[in-house]
């Protein structure tokens, strides 16, 4: 009787000759052979140690007990063994930790968003705690007070599991998500701290060691009257202090993540930053947030093509391999260049961001950073959830198959598009970034001068609509083809950066063929 295999985990730093071409294209030598352990390392954990923590984790979701034998309430979330390894795990490969590696100098973003690339889409989405914490740790290091910065920062950064603690990111409110102005939750003082009151509609990593959070420190409305705090979670004999825990979130996909609804009733709380500029201080972290939802997009398109390719060399259809038929293997060329595409604009966003943490970035690479963020990360959520959907149908039937494990490709794609900002919230904050440094337009000269061809035909035509647009002044115009702008620019920068690398040419041409 016949039985088909199912797709194996593949190494993904091995399979991914894309990935090895970006690295020696954009790192020195000495800095490569440095990192490349780590990254071999990480690769062949995708196929092995760090995969069957991941399958682990999904298939054992977090759980809440409110309360434990005797009726003491005790809100805990228990999580797989699987998750609490997969923290360690993260730990000991440093992937926080590499952002800030000194010894990378400017390079150091680069060098994380390989091994991010490598590790997000096979961890469970332990990349969100890890984006909250690397995010948490560039917040501190620019905006708190010495005290609270050497007190925490160490053990965001430390490569010891038994030292490493993760951030929470507590914002959504009943009143919204993306627009925290309508934030209740209030800041009462406490000698030399705050306790916070309120209630927070939506917690990722909710089992974290610490959280950045907004709460009201005066009447002024909206934004203006919000701070940004740090709370650092206590636990006395497994109960939870000053914090419960309404309930966790039924989620269509990312479902080994505990993501719950908090009540905070007078927890301790340290304020960053100055007082009524919470928005501003906080809005720090989205840099890093955002660095990591693209990675995750690119990480997720790169194991969906890659487990597509692997079945496809082995599985049969009328009497040949999958992979032997022109139309099949041109789909999965198709796949190949959309992940290659998603990888350069991460290696560019994380070399531009690398520039500006080290202080060396100049006003015109500042202006593109600015705007590449919000590009990057709309264009590759949108593009994350069309390949995994295409991957899937690579499988037939068994992709709609939850036993297969394969649907859970698409249901964590899902999520991309929608955290750290949606589509429309991102394109809006385009706008925004064009209106006070210019970031849009210096991203499109950007790529006027180093585009060839029909990417540089196409791009023209984006500058000339961009600027007939902002000559207008027509505020509802612009608005109305926010969107769009916004995904083309992220499109057509993909297929400039594809075409600047020689040994992706193939790649480059295949999506050039898609998107023009």
């Amino acid at each position: 009787m016949f039985i088909q295999d199912g797709p194996r985990p593949v190494d993904l730093y091995l399979a991914d000759s894309a990935l090895q071409s970006e690295l020696r294209r954009r790192l020195p030598a000495e800095v490569l052979d440095a990192v490349r352990p780590r990254l071999e390392q990480v690769g062949r954990d995708t196929a092995g140690a760090l995969y069957e923590l991941g399958e682990q984790a999904e298939a054992e979701p977090p759980t809440l007990d409110h309360f434990d034998a005797w009726g003491r309430r005790i809100d805990r979330i228990n999580v797989s063994t699987a998750w609490t390894s997969l923290k360690d795990y993260s730990a000991r490969s440093g992937i926080v930790a590499m952002g800030y590696q000194e010894d990378l100098g400017v390079h150091a973003r680069i060098a994380q968003a390989a091994l991010l690339h490598l590790f997000s889409a096979s961890s469970a989405t332990y990349s969100c705690p890890l984006a909250m914490t690397d995010a948490a740790a560039r917040v501190l290091i620019d905006h708190a007070e010495p005290e609270l910065r050497e007190r925490l920062l160490p053990r965001l950064l430390t490569q010891d599991p038994a030292l490493f603690i993760t951030s929470g990111q507590w914002m959504t409110e009943r009143p919204g998500g993306s627009d925290v102005g309508g934030t209740e939750t209030t800041a009462e003082p406490f000698g030399d701290h705050h306790k916070l009151h309120g209630w927070k509609w939506f917690t990722s990593a909710t089992t974290s060691e610490m959280a950045l959070t907004l709460a009201r420190t005066s009447d002024a409305p909206r934004s203006r009257g919000l701070s940004c705090f740090a709370v650092e979670v206590k636990r006395i004999d497994g109960q939870l202090q000053d914090i419960h825990v309404d309930g966790l979130k039924d989620k269509l996909g990312t479902r080994a993540l505990p993501t719950a609804e908090l009540t905070l009733n007078g927890v301790e709380a340290w304020r960053i930053g100055e007082e009524g500029r919470g928005v501003p201080t906080i809005a720090t972290m989205l840099n890093i947030t955002r660095f990591y939802n693209a990675v995750a997009s690119a990480s997720g398109m790169r194991r969906a093509t890659a487990l597509a390719v692997d079945y496809a060399s082995r599985r049969e259809a009328f009497g040949r391999r999958l992979i032997d038929h022109p139309l099949h293997a041109r789909t999965l060329g198709e796949l190949e260049a959309e992940s290659a595409g998603a990888l350069v604009l991460c290696m560019e966003l994380a070399t531009l961001l690398g520039r500006s943490e080290h202080g060396v970035a100049t006003d015109e690479e500042q202006r593109r950073l600015r705007g590449l963020v919000p590009i990057a990360k709309l264009t590759l959520g949108k593009q994350a959830v069309r390949v995994a959907s295409e991957a899937l149908e690579c499988f037939g039937g068994a992709g709609y198959v939850e036993t297969t494990g394969l649907p859970r490709l698409l249901r964590d794609a899902q999520t991309l598009p929608i955290w750290e900002g949606t589509t429309n919230v991102l394109s809006l904050d385009l706008l925004r970034a064009e209106a006070r440094e210019g970031g849009l337009s210096a991203m499109i000269e950007d790529l006027r001068l180093r585009a060839r061809g029909p990417v540089a035909e196409a791009v023209e035509g984006l500058s000339a609509t961009l600027r007939s647009l902002l000559q207008q002044g027509d505020r509802v115009a612009l608005e109305r083809e926010a969107r769009v702008i916004a995904l083309r620019t992220g499109l057509l920068a993909q297929a400039t950066y594809l075409a600047e690398n020689p040994e992706l040419t193939e790649q480059a041409e295949t999506f050039a063929s898609l998107h023009l």
